[in-house]
Parts: C-alpha cells; sequence; structure tokens
C-alpha cells in the first residue's frame, strides 16, 4: 500500500499535519535533520520542495529558500539521493512539490523510476492543469505514485471533477494567490468546501497561508488536515543550520494546536 494512502488509514479521522521544506536550504545535510525533526513533533506527511527557477506558484519566502538552495548547488538527482538516506531512518510518506518542467527536463519515465527506487509516494505539481495530467498520470499510476490534485476557490465548476478524480489526498488551495503567511482569509471556506464534499473520495486537506496553531486548528475544521510550508521555511531562512530544534518546537504547536 502507498504510504501516504496507510496514513491517512492509521490516522483514523485525526487530523493530518503535512509540513514542507525546501531541499538543500540551507543545504541538503540540515534537511535530512528536519525532516527527522518534524516527524518526531507530530509531522504526519512531509513536503519537500525542489528548487525551481521560476516558482510560479510560491510566495516570496519560498522563491528565496529555492534560490539559496540552487545557489548551494542542488539539484534533483541530489534529492533523490537525500531520499534514499531518509529512507534508512523513516518510513514516513515523503512528497516532492515541484514543476513540471523539471520532470520534462528530466526525462518522465526516468523521473517516476526513481521516485519508486528511492521511496517517493507522491507528487504535487501546482503549475500541471488539471486537463494535461494525463501526460505524466500513466508513469504515476505506473509507480504507485500519488499524483495530488490541487483545487482553487476559483476552480468553481471543475472543483467536483478535480475532486471526484483526486488521489493519495487533494490538496484544498485556501485563497488566490501565491503561497505565504496570511494573517487572513477572505475565502468562504463553507460554501467551497461543501462544494468539495460532494464529489470527493479521498481525505482532503488545505493549505496555503497557514502560518500558526491557531490558523491550523480552524482551518482543519473544514476538513482533514492542514498544509504549512512558508512559516516553516521562514525559521529556516532566520537559524539556517540551527533551525532544527525551533522547526521542532514550532511543528510540535502546531500538531498540539490541531489536537
Amino acid at each position: 500500500m502507498n504510504r501516504i494512502d496507510k496514513k491517512f488509514r492509521d490516522l483514523n479521522g485525526e487530523k493530518a499535519l503535512i509540513t514542507f521544506v525546501t531541499a538543500g536550504d540551507p543545504d541538503l545535510e540540515t534537511t535530512k535533520k528536519l525532516v527527522l525533526e518534524m516527524e518526531k513533533n507530530g509531522a504526519d506527511l512531509i513536503e519537500l520542495g525542489v528548487p525551481f527557477s521560476d516558482p510560479i506558484a510560491e510566495g516570496p519566502t519560498i522563491q528565496k529558500a529555492s534560490l539559496r538552495a540552487l545557489r548551494g548547488g542542488v539539484t534533483l538527482v541530489k534529492i533523490f539521493g537525500l531520499v534514499k538516506e531518509l529512507r534508512r531512518e523513516t518510513d514516513m510518506p515523503l512528497l516532492l512539490m515541484m514543476y513540471i518542467n523539471t520532470i520534462y527536463r528530466f526525462g518522465t519515465k526516468r523521473f517516476f523510476d526513481l521516485c519508486v527506487e528511492n521511496g517517493i509516494d507522491g507528487v504535487i505539481i501546482p503549475d500541471l492543469p488539471f486537463e494535461e495530467k494525463d501526460e505524466v498520470d500513466g508513469y504515476a499510476k505506473a509507480a504507485d505514485v500519488r499524483l495530488i490534485s490541487l483545487v482553487a476557490p476559483t476552480s468553481h465548476q471543475r472543483i467536483a471533477e478535480i475532486a471526484s478524480s483526486a488521489e493519495g489526498f487533494l490538496y484544498c488551495v485556501s485563497s488566490v494567490g501565491v503561497t505565504g503567511t496570511r494573517t487572513e482569509f477572505k475565502t468562504n471556506f463553507d460554501e467551497f468546501f461543501s462544494e468539495i464534499k460532494k464529489s470527493v473520495k479521498i481525505p482532503y486537506c488545505v493549505g496555503f497561508g497557514i502560518s500558526n496553531p491557531e490558523q491550523a486548528r480552524k482551518m482543519s475544521s473544514y476538513c482533514d488536515g492542514a498544509i504549512v510550508g512558508s512559516g516553516i521555511v521562514k525559521i529556516v531562512e532566520k537559524y539556517g543550520k540551527d533551525s532544527v530544534a525551533p522547526v521542532g518546537e514550532f511543528v510540535k504547536s502546531l500538531k498540539d494546536g490541531m489536537r
């Protein structure tokens, strides 16, 4: 069974905390420590951001993290090496969040073969339109890698189609715009999630802008879990190689706030 599916089954209704870090920021060794520390402090699934020179879905915090990682020489091959190392110490679900051009340039079949070889469970591709997912979907299914669909308040009539065919978990985008912490959300979540509930057959979690335990608790009340990225990346930006402990404390506060 895919680790994502198994994790949600084992949670048995407990809210999932999904966390994100940019792989290689500040370096791959620190990323490895961050992943293990986040797991220890309550993260249920972890997304590894693959650095990209033009991350159009990301706000300034993750954009800067991507640039730092690229300047440090991080490549997709090195990230697969990191995942291989992590698999010696953890069996938690690990996903890659990345842009479609990186997969095309790397080679789609080669990419998914390495996902299998090194233990990647899911891939999130924010710039891959739902209508074009067939370009990689066959490779993902053959590899038993979950291709995570995103649905946003602006998806409107497409919500039912996206939600009904999603796998792993449905990534619900909290609001219009790029990633980044927010002080308030203007989306009508009752309306948004009522549409999703009509069609979704798997767990669904909300992300973009969640940056503290109160927001995580409130947002996860609508769905099966919360996704937190920029709030963690900001801590990494501030503390660099010394960010492991403060990230662990932050993740613990998020998970405690959701219980």
